[in-house]
């Protein structure tokens, strides 16, 4: 199970999630307060402005305070530390 932070010493199962948005459009709202009306939103924020959703396949909707590119970039790195891949080539 890999496990990626998402800010203030928060994790997330990588395996779990189906997408990392920006919170910004209608659409997404809209997720956001239909997840806090069933009881399936976890703010993760702590009282910082959501810069990142994260969807998972359990319908939990996640906010985080740091930026969707490095949430993806925090997945990626995790992925090549676990394939072996190093950035060292020259």
């Amino acid at each position: 199970m890999k496990l990626i932070n998402i800010g203030f010493g928060n994790m997330v199962s990588a395996n779990r999630l189906i997408a990392i948005v920006s919170p910004e459009s209608a659409p997404i709202k809209r997720i956001i307060q239909d997840a806090r009306d069933k009881g399936a939103l976890i703010d993760a924020t702590y009282g910082r402005r959501t810069r990142a959703v994260l969807i998972t396949d359990s319908d939990h909707v996640i906010l985080s305070a740091i930026q969707p590119e490095t949430v993806a970039n925090r997945i990626v790195e995790r992925e090549d530390e676990e394939d072996g891949v190093e950035d060292d080539e020259e």
